[in-house]
Parts: C-alpha cells; structure tokens; sequence
C-alpha cells in the first residue's frame, strides 16, 4: 500500500477537527481528543472490506488515520508504547531488515524446516493482501525464502515477511520494494515439499506469535503486538509521537533535553 505519511502537526490538527465521531468513546490526552474507534486493528485490513460495510465514512477515516500513524511512526516508539502498557518491549531478537524497507501488518504464520521451501508457498497461498508471512524455521541452514517467494507476495499485494531463519537471493531483494527480515541469509535452500504448518502458534524466544497478531518491522528492529493489545498500543504510540513531537520542539527552541525530562 502507498505510504500516507503526515507530519505530526498535520496529524493532529485532522484528529482534532474531526465530528463524525462526536458521540463515540474518545480521550483527551495533551488537549487532542483521540477516537479509540480509529486504531481498532480491524482498520489494518479495512480496505479489503470496503464493498461490505454499511458505514463507509466512518470507517475510510478511521482507517486512514491508523495508516497515518503507522507510515509514520517507528517500531522504536511502538517498543516503548508496549513497554509502558505491559513492561515487556516486544522486541523479536536477531531478525534484521534484508533490504531496508519497512513492513506492518496481521501475521499468516508457517511453521517449516530449513529443507522445506514449500510450506513457503502455502502460507502466500492463504495470506490477504496487506498480511504480513512470519515464518520459524528450523533444521540446517538453507534458506526458504527468496526471490521467488518475493515477487509472488508482492504480485498479490502482501506487507513483507519475517523469518526467523535463512533467506537468499540478496543482491536481487536489494533492489525489490518488498520487504524482508530475517536472522541469517545462504546461497543455499532446499525443496518445495509442503510438508509444514500454516497459521499456527509459534514460539518465538520468550513471545508466541499468533496467527492474526500484529508485526510492525524497520531498519532497527521487529516489535511483536498481540492483537487483543493492538488499540492500546497505537494510542499510547500515538500519544509517544505526540509528546516527543513537542520535546523536539523545545530543543530546536534550545532548551536543553537534560532539563527538559527532568533530570535538572
């Protein structure tokens, strides 16, 4: 999907001149009245379901202000919405961008050994547009993922995959738009078997990763959302962007940060 990048003051100035929520619940933080209704994950996939809802308005605004949000936020300041929210960070170790492009979406997940490249293919086969492929993989070495893999997930429209294992083929995904993370790349993989598991649990060090569960992925890092968590977790996000919106103002102003959190 393209990118709706606002800067925050633009951001802010739209929720605050919005009325179509007048009578939904909202809270006030930092005199910004936020809707909870706009950062319901059922917003991530809204576009898909368009055609079938009864309240087309409603839901075009809220969707489009948690795509603000998230094409503009970072999954350094998602880590520390989560952090403050449940005192664990969500941070997924050792996964790191492959081609520096960013990804966000709800998780179709695979469960595979690094021999088995098909299971792959069966997790594109059962993602919707905008999900993003998690995948753990286990066993030797070889990569399961590739250029291949890429471009089909791009032609139908999916956000980026994840891998807790290999994936290959680098020199080609540097220069594809869909985004890849991954803890290790080879030049070798193995077969297309199909013998794994699609959309399962998946124990990931300390975390589970579910299947409809949220993953926001950049340069610096992976950051796991559980979905019953996911509307807490955008509002304290966005009340983060806020806050630190207005510090950056101040130190351009030159008051020193030092004083500006308090520590004199």
């Amino acid at each position: 999907m393209k990118n709706s990048k606002l800067s925050v003051k633009s951001f802010i100035k739209q929720l605050n001149s919005k009325k179509y929520l007048k009578n939904k619940e909202s809270i006030l933080s930092e005199g910004i009245r936020i809707y909870k209704e706009d950062f319901n994950i059922e917003n991530v996939d809204y576009i898909e379901s368009l055609e079938d809802t009864d309240n087309k308005v409603d839901n075009i605004i809220a969707h489009e202000n948690l795509k603000h949000l998230l094409d503009s936020t970072s999954s350094c300041q998602i880590s520390d919405a989560l952090g403050k929210l449940t005192g664990r960070n969500g941070v997924l170790k050792d996964i790191k961008s492959i081609n520096g492009k960013r990804a966000y979406g709800r998780v179709v997940t695979s469960k595979t050994n690094s021999d088995d490249w098909g299971t792959s293919l069966l997790a594109i086969d059962q993602a919707k547009k905008g999900n993003v492929i998690f995948i753990l993989s286990s066993g030797e070495s070889s990569a399961i993922w590739g250029e291949l893999t890429s471009t089909c997930s791009s032609k139908k429209g999916l956000a980026g995959t994840v891998i807790v294992g290999a994936t290959r083929d680098i020199d080609l995904l540097l220069g594809s738009d869909y985004p890849v993370f991954a803890t290790e790349t080879v030049p070798n993989a193995g077969n297309p078997i199909g013998l794994g598991d699609v959309n399962v649990n998946l124990r990931i060090q300390e975390d589970m990763v579910r299947p409809g569960d949220f993953v926001f992925a950049d340069n610096t890092g992976v950051v796991l959302i559980p979905q019953e968590l996911f509307q807490e977790v955008m509002i304290e996000t966005l009340k983060i962007k806020i806050s630190e919106s207005k510090i950056i103002s101040q130190i351009k102003d030159g008051k020193p940060l030092s004083k500006i959190i308090g520590l004199r």
